[in-house]
């Protein structure tokens, strides 16, 4: 899988905005994005170096599944995506807000 294909879109919330405010003596902020559904930590790790230049500390992954949804006189579900939490080192920073 492409480097530049893996991460989707940065994840911009009031929770994600606050912990990437949040460092510690080991860790610096976390940061959320919207990963490729096959990729695995290994990958989200080596595209957030690349294309950030930040050191990654650790990756956490979750799944979310589709929502039910009504459409009409039918119930569909919305598509399914893979969530990255990703902590950088305490010296790295990454400018997203």
């Amino acid at each position: 899988m492409d480097t530049y294909h893996t991460i989707i879109r940065p994840l911009v919330t009031e929770k994600s905005t606050y912990q990437a405010k949040q460092t510690a003596t080991w860790h610096g902020g976390t940061y959320s994005f919207e990963v490729h559904p096959l990729a695995n930590k290994a990958q989200i790790k080596d595209a957030v170096e690349k294309v950030y230049g930040v050191k990654v500390v650790s990756v956490r992954t979750s799944n979310r599944p589709g929502k039910l949804r009504r459409f009409r006189f039918r119930f569909g579900r919305t598509r399914q995506t893979k969530k990255a939490v990703v902590t950088v080192d305490k010296d790295s920073h990454i400018d997203l807000f």
